[in-house]
C-alpha cells in the first residue's frame, strides 16, 4: 500500500514531490514549489528550503538552522492550495494562496499566506509572503 505525497496530490511522494527534492528544475509551476516546500517541511528538509528560496531573501544559515530545527518541533497535518495567480511554465512571477495545518504546544494552528515566487534563472523560487 502506497501512501500519497505531504503535499495533498494524489501521488506517491518518489513520483511528486520527492522527483521536485532531486531536481528543482522539475517543479513547472509556482505551485509545484509551494508544495515541494511544504513537503520539505514535514520532512524538516532544511537543505531544500534553503534551496529553494531565491538568493535576493534567502534566510542566513543561523535562520534556516532555526527554520529546520522548528519544522522539526511540529506534527505537520496537511496542506490546502487556495488559490495562485500565474506562475506557470511560461511565467517568471506568480502567487500561491495557502494554508498549512501543524500542531504544536497541544494545539493545533495554521499557517495561512499568500506566497510570492519568482523563477531565478529558469528556475521556480520562493521569493517572499504578501501577507
Amino acid at each position: 500500500m502506497s501512501v500519497n505525497c505531504n503535499c495533498g496530490r494524489d501521488a506517491e511522494y518518489e513520483k511528486c514531490c520527492g522527483v521536485v527534492h532531486l531536481d528543482i528544475r522539475k517543479a513547472i509551476s509556482a505551485e509545484d514549489l509551494m508544495r515541494s516546500r511544504y513537503t520539505a517541511f514535514t520532512m524538516a528538509n532544511g537543505n531544500y528550503l534553503q534551496k529553494s528560496h531565491h538568493t535576493k531573501t534567502q534566510p542566513s544559515k543561523n535562520e534556516a538552522k532555526e527554520i529546520e530545527a522548528w519544522a522539526k518541533s511540529v506534527s505537520w497535518i496537511k496542506l490546502e492550495v487556495l488559490n495562485s495567480t500565474k506562475g506557470s511554465d511560461v511565467d517568471t512571477t506568480g502567487t500561491v494562496e495557502f494554508k498549512a495545518y501543524f500542531f504544536e504546544g497541544g494545539k493545533v494552528s495554521v499557517i495561512h499566506e499568500n506566497s510570492f515566487f519568482e523563477k531565478e534563472n529558469g528556475v521556480w523560487k520562493y521569493f517572499s509572503k504578501l501577507n
